[in-house]
């Protein structure tokens, strides 16, 4: 495994939940895919949900949207219990936008064309939408690509169109399922430097990224949780968590920090 040589440093002022999952427990056709998940993660936050592929993050970000119901456990945001409202409710009305790994563009509109197409669904006024789309267009620098059509874009760039449309709604709440897979290092550092930015914005804000990519989410997420075996093995700083016993089961042995 490799190598992480820093950490992002950050300092809050306080601690506030923005959302709280209680025992969660999932299954399909009676296999267990979670067993009593609990955490919590905090205005203002990046966190990093960790795990091999098929330890449960995918089903865990479709529970916080609302896309899955839990067997068991609560999911809590801003204090309140969610397990009863239904997605679009949970979008409008408590700001959850996802960033999915596949896809989240139309690839035969324009990067422009994305961005009014999502404007005109989540943005009542047209003043409004215009102003946001080219406070996008300017965030995300994609002036050069603006009349690009989506399939024809880089995977980052792509991405970066993804997430600024995810962001049209103002989310108090990002997931991002696996950003970095398949992007090649340069543009996984643009990536990285783009979501830290995002966060020091908005303090009001958490995102939780999902990825089995080590190096690449320990490096962004303020706070990292690991999932192994349907459970959570390890949670807390990543300075904490690769020194964690348990997590070794997903770092291994040889895994260290310079």
């Amino acid at each position: 495994m490799g190598i992480i040589k820093k950490f992002r440093i950050t300092t809050f002022k306080k601690e506030i939940n923005k959302i709280s999952l209680k025992k969660i427990s999932h299954s399909f056709n009676k296999i267990k895919v979670l067993e009593d998940v609990s955490f919590n993660i905090h205005q203002s936050e990046i966190a990093g949900l960790l795990g091999p592929n098929g330890s449960g993050k995918s089903t865990l970000f479709n529970i916080i949207c609302g896309i899955i119901k839990p067997n068991y456990g609560e999911v809590i945001i801003n204090g309140v219990n969610v397990n009863e409202v239904p997605i679009y409710k949970r979008a409008l009305d408590y700001g959850i936008s996802l960033v999915p790994q596949h896809g989240g563009t139309f690839s035969g509109l324009s990067c422009i064309e994305n961005l009014k197409a999502i404007s005109e669904v989540v943005i009542e006024n047209k003043n409004d939408r215009n102003y946001k789309i080219e406070e996008m267009i300017s965030k995300f620098q994609l002036e050069p690509h603006a009349n690009t059509k989506c399939l024809m874009l880089s995977g980052g760039t792509k991405k970066k169109v993804a997430i600024a449309m995810a962001l049209m709604s103002n989310p108090k709440i990002v997931l991002m399922d696996e950003p970095f897979a398949f992007l090649d290092i340069l543009t996984v550092r643009d990536l990285q430097k783009t979501i830290t930015n995002l966060q020091t914005e908005d303090t009001t804000r958490c995102i939780i990224i999902s990825d089995h990519s080590v190096r690449e989410l320990l490096s962004v997420c303020d706070r990292a949780i690991i999932l192994a075996n349907k459970k959570i093995v390890a949670q807390g700083r990543p300075s904490e968590v690769i020194k964690n016993e348990n997590a070794k089961i997903y770092f291994g042995d040889a895994f260290k920090i310079n």
